[in-house]
């Protein structure tokens, strides 16, 4: 009778046993899941009207809707952000497809993944009126990030387009907004900025426009670059912060008056004056627009040949030391699975 009762005693033991021991396993994979989807993921962007929508999206719980906790840094300086990318400090860049392949090119680990915005008109040259195109900034003191970024790269462009170099102008070196703003205070001649410092700069004495993104269509494309490394260890979470930017979007098409009012915020400008500059001056990309720019592996799309163009005037420049395909800088996998 003893020996029955100590059987069943020791039956119940080792199920009770077995039972914790399952539990700890499921609680393990459990707290593992949370832990994963409670890691920060930090993008850094400047301060440019295009990238709102990633603030927007991080304040509204996007990204957390597809399991991923996303922290978006403001970083103005190109060199800054590159640093915290290659450190490990921060996992993603939004900016110009350009400073993007500069940065492969120069052994920064990063693809482009999604479209962001195109420029039609928020990017521009301000300059006194008695600069009236680009070829009157010979002998001019010009505000210029020269660290690389859409409008290092647009000048550049330009400069190859007019047959000029950039010794013909005494060049200051600071970010694009700082630019806007040493124009506006009558520091420089002239400036490469972004809204809102152009239409700053028409309401300063003697100031105004020059030329705008209008005139180069295309040209100036932003998208959001991550590391390689996190890319192929979080395939998961890549695709969770692009549909936070898609579901953004549509939250700015279905509630504008709450979507600029946030974003005003970040942009330092009334919601009102955000979305007339952002609805006239930029084109965003939405799922539909990243499926057609980035194409397929058959039929690719836009993004490879602003990438080459980049590469090409990178290296010809003698910015960049290598040029970089723009296959090697561009992974179009995540925009073409999301359905």
């Amino acid at each position: 009778m003893n020996d029955l009762i100590d059987k069943k005693t020791d039956y119940i033991k080792r199920s009770v046993f077995v039972f914790f021991l399952s539990l700890l396993s499921v609680l393990t994979v459990f707290i593992g899941q949370v832990s994963a989807n409670n890691k920060v993921v930090k993008i850094a962007h400047s301060s440019w009207i295009g990238f709102y929508p990633l603030d927007l999206a991080e304040q509204k719980g996007f990204f957390k809707d597809y399991g991923v906790n996303v922290q978006i840094k403001d970083i103005e300086s190109k060199s800054d952000s590159k640093s915290a990318l290659a450190s490990g400090k921060i996992q993603g860049i939004a900016t110009s497809v350009d400073t993007n392949v500069l940065s492969a090119a120069s052994g920064l680990k990063i693809q482009n993944v999604l479209a962001l915005d195109t420029s039609t008109g928020a990017d521009g040259l301000v300059g006194t009126k008695d600069i009236k195109n680009f070829k009157d900034l010979k002998g001019k003191t010009v505000a210029l990030d020269t660290t690389g970024g859409a409008s290092y790269f647009w000048f550049n462009y330009m400069l190859q387009k007019n047959h000029m170099k950039l010794s013909q102008m005494k060049v200051e070196s600071m970010d694009s907004g700082a630019a806007g703003s040493a124009f506006v205070a009558k520091k420089v001649d002239a400036a490469m900025t972004w809204q809102p410092w152009l239409s700053k700069a028409e309401k300063r004495t003697n100031g105004h426009v020059v030329m705008s993104s209008k005139s180069s269509p295309g040209i100036i494309v932003d998208t959001l670059g991550l590391s390689t490394s996190f890319i192929k260890e979080h395939p998961k979470e890549v695709k969770g912060i692009i549909k936070g930017w898609y579901k953004a979007l549509a939250y700015i098409k279905s509630h504008p008056s709450s979507a600029y009012k946030i974003m005003s915020k970040k942009a330092g400008i009334g919601p009102k004056e955000l979305k007339k500059e952002m609805t006239t001056e930029i084109k965003l990309y939405d799922k539909k627009g990243n499926k057609k720019y980035f194409g397929t592996e058959k039929n690719k799309g836009q993004i490879y040949k602003i990438s080459k163009i980049a590469s090409d005037l990178w290296y010809t420049s003698k910015i960049s030391k290598n040029k970089i395909s723009a296959e090697k800088v561009t992974n179009p996998t995540f925009v073409n699975e999301i359905k």
